[in-house]
């Protein structure tokens, strides 16, 4: 064991979690039975646009973009796990290293394996996964922080600022901070303040206390690194794209200050050619304690024109469906949402996997100022392999007179209408707070949920208005309810798929689905709108609200599972689904 592994393992032992702690020693390398469970249950997806296109300058920003990415995976793994880096070196960077458990790093980006039946567990012999993952102490105890932030509400925007990390204020922290290497003077000056106020804790360390330190100062050394990365990035195209070597040398500088308003703008509002890159720490889907901490990944991204201008065409009215949204006061929206479809070229940390689209910045502020990019993945849409998946869990799950309904080519519309969706909507509570911070924990599945019922009801709002044909309609609500679907019951740190059950026994609850006598789901569109207003109007009614506790409760009432309809029906779509794990390769890394 090493002497950092022992250092982990004593610091968990002595908190709440300490009966996960004791049983990580019972913990080691899966055996290849285990492994094998997973790995011949993986779809290895492989992302390969043609790139010939490309001007040699926009090439050689690629390859500078790729190795920016290797910094943001690296960064992203260590964010989700402490040992990430010991992890990564023992399994991916090290000859002779045992291939399966290479692969299973790979695939869950880290040393914690998400098992058939839904569990979450060390692979290796680490330490177990914890709700804060390595975004807050690890020897938090349970609720120790909530009572903290109790006692000190003004620390509360310290503390829980999206791009900082947490620590206790012992005298080794404070000092190991003050003295952390690899930091300029030009990072530290960029926090203006901080440093005098670390000085002040040191003087007087609390253990019980905590303080925050911006994600430039806690891992300065890799991020000033990206920042040369796209700064020669940007030299690169230049000349062949003016306003995305803008974007990349203002988003360099964002990652070193901490500061996102200059690259959010001159990416929301930018017009670029070929390429577009998404990068950064924005979602917060891995902070299971309070959900606001942001994630790092990145996109490189190639730009499908003749699909970017197809989409584009049947996008509009977004203000008359932010008017008809159940709830007040309702807010003016910018009608010039950019919206581009992709190939994608690589992806890294947080972006990596099967999401099919992002709608990004995620702050309130910058978004009211500048608006918001939707980037649609079109080679993830459109994988004949993924499709094909789609379609035989929607056949598994239907009576026969729904089987052939198209629920699969809907999932484009009903996706770019989710995306957004997450524009429309409340921004804030109705006391101004902001909704992930008054939401804590459960701020993700509460706005993917409204996100999902925006799209239906924005579909259904155009067939009214005659704007959108039955055909376009049924495809998008079958498209809908194939959403709904649940192979597992969900952990509560899933937030997507947490919603998704909510909704799906929302739609039982009013009849809009109901079980034929062999346990097929039959579906009355009749029911369809009802059904998605009556649930759009009580998710507003949260996000408005802010209420965790309220948040709570709607969760626990409508996420049951039962044997006799949830279980049958998740075997069916286990069986018929076909490959349940992920593997993404993309051949501009050389996969």
């Amino acid at each position: 064991m090493t002497e950092r592994r022992a250092h982990t393992l004593l610091q968990l032992a002595s908190t709440s979690v300490v009966a996960l702690t004791l049983a990580t020693a019972a913990y080691g390398d899966w055996p290849s039975e285990r492994r094998r469970e997973i790995l011949d249950s993986t779809l290895t997806v492989r992302l390969a646009p043609d790139l010939s296109a490309l001007t040699a300058g926009e090439r050689r920003a690629v390859d500078e973009l790729l190795k920016v990415g290797e910094i943001v995976q690296r960064l992203y793994e260590l964010q989700r796990h402490p040992e990430a880096t010991e992890w990564r070196a023992r399994l991916l960077a090290t000859p002779g290293a045992d291939p399966e458990l290479a692969e299973l790093y790979r695939i869950f980006q880290g040393p914690i394996a998400t098992t058939p039946d839904n569990r979450r567990e060390p692979f290796v012999a680490a330490a177990p996964e914890l709700p804060g993952k390595n975004v807050y102490p690890v020897d938090l105890a349970s609720g120790e922080l909530e009572r903290f932030l109790a006692d000190q509400p003004q620390a509360r925007p310290w503390l829980l600022d999206p791009r900082t990390v947490v620590r206790r204020g012992t005298r080794e922290n404070l000092r190991a901070d003050l003295l952390r290497p690899g930091r300029s003077s030009i990072a530290s000056a960029l926090q203006p303040g901080l440093m005098e106020r670390l000085r002040a804790m040191a003087d007087r360390p609390n253990p019980d206390a905590f303080y925050a330190l911006p994600y430039a100062l806690t891992w300065p050394a890799e991020l000033e690194s990206a920042f040369r990365g796209l700064t020669r990035a940007a030299q690169a195209v230049e000349g062949d794209d003016p306003e995305l070597a803008r974007y990349l040398r203002n988003r360099g500088r964002d990652l070193v200050s901490n500061d996102y308003e200059s690259g959010d703008a001159s990416w929301v509002t930018g017009r670029f050619g070929r390429l577009n890159v998404q990068i950064g720490a924005y979602e917060s889907y891995d902070d299971a304690l309070f959900g606001v901490k942001a994630f790092f990944g990145m996109s490189i991204l190639l730009r499908d024109d003749a699909a970017t201008e197809e989409l584009a065409q049947g996008l509009g009215g977004l203000q008359e469906v932010e008017d008809a949204l159940p709830y007040e006061p309702r807010k003016r929206v910018r009608s010039d949402l950019p919206v581009g479809v992709y190939q994608v070229i690589a992806d890294f940390g947080q972006a990596r996997g099967t999401n099919t689209a992002s709608i990004l910045p995620n702050d309130p502020l910058f978004a009211r100022r500048y608006g918001r990019i939707i980037l649609m993945r079109g080679n993830i849409l459109g994988h004949p392999e993924l499709e094909e998946i789609a379609r035989r869990k929607w056949r598994a799950a239907v009576a026969p007179a729904h089987a052939e309904e198209p629920a699969a080519e809907g999932g484009l519309e009903r996706t770019l209408w989710h995306e957004i969706g997450h524009y429309l909507g409340p921004d804030a509570t109705a006391a101004g707070g902001a909704l992930g911070d008054a939401l804590e924990s459960w701020a993700d599945a509460v706005e993917e949920m409204k996100s999902d019922l925006v799209a239906l009801f924005a579909l259904q709002s155009f067939h009214a208005r005659g704007i959108a044909s039955a055909e376009r309609l049924r495809a998008v609500e079958a498209s809908g309810i194939l959403r709904t679907l649940q192979d597992r019951r969900p952990r509560r740190d899933q937030p997507y798929q947490t919603m998704q059950l909510a909704q799906f026994n929302w739609f039982l609850d009013r009849g809009l689905i109901a079980a034929d006598p062999e346990g097929r789901l039959e579906i009355r569109y009749e029911r369809y709108s009802e059904a998605v207003r009556s649930l759009l109007a009580e998710v507003l009614r949260l996000q408005t609200a802010g209420d965790p506790a309220r948040a709570q409760a709607f969760f626990e009432r409508w996420t049951t599972w039962t044997p006799e309809l949830h279980e049958p029906l998740a075997e069916r779509l286990r069986a018929a689904g076909g490959p349940r794990y992920r593997s993404l390769r993309y051949a501009a890394l050389g996969d």
